[in-house]
Order: C-alpha cells, then sequence, then structure tokens
C-alpha cells in the first residue's frame, strides 16, 4: 500500500506541475505580441488559463509531496499494529500481517 501511495503521489504531482506550466506560461507568450497580443480574445482565454495553471504548479503538486512524507510516517509508526511476529518451530521469525507485502 506504501508504495502504491508513493508511486502514485509522484505521478500525480509530476502532472500537475506539468500541467500547470503548460496553462500558465500561453499567457507569457501572448502577451510578447503573438496571437493578437494584450487585449485580444486569445489573451482572454490565456488569462483563464493563468487563473487554472497557477494553482497547479504552485500548490497542489507541492502540497502532495507532503501528503507522501505524511503517509509513510503514519505507516511506519502504526506498523506494529499490523504485524504479528512469531517464533516458529525451528525457533525462527516468521512475520504475518497487512504490511509486510508492501516491504
Amino acid at each position: 500500500m506504501l508504495i502504491f501511495a508513493t508511486v502514485t503521489g509522484v505521478l500525480m504531482a509530476l502532472f500537475l506541475n506539468r500541467a500547470g506550466v503548460a496553462w500558465d506560461n500561453p499567457k507569457k507568450y501572448i502577451e510578447s505580441g503573438a496571437y493578437g497580443g494584450k487585449g485580444s480574445e486569445t489573451h482572454e482565454a490565456a488569462v483563464t488559463g493563468d487563473t487554472v495553471g497557477d494553482p497547479f504548479k504552485d500548490t497542489a503538486g507541492p502540497s502532495i509531496h507532503v501528503l507522501i512524507k505524511m503517509l509513510a510516517t503514519i505507516i511506519l509508526v502504526m506498523a506494529p499494529l499490523f504485524l504479528k511476529v512469531e517464533l516458529n518451530q525451528l525457533g525462527r521469525l516468521r512475520l504475518a500481517g497487512l504490511l509486510v507485502f508492501a516491504l
């Protein structure tokens, strides 16, 4: 579960960061004079894209990093509740539980 959540979080953070940049940068290009420049209908659409892109690249992507760290910390702290350590007949340790497959 920890590995799946980490991989998914990293991919989502990359997606949000790249999508935010893709929505944000066209406004700068249009303001430099391309596609009619400032005041055109294209510029108005680019302002909308800038409004969507800023939260993606500035907040949503980086905040997933915090979520991944918090999830890892909680799972590692809670691991003793889910793991059961026993000695089998040969005196070897045997681990059984929900988190063993994630390691």
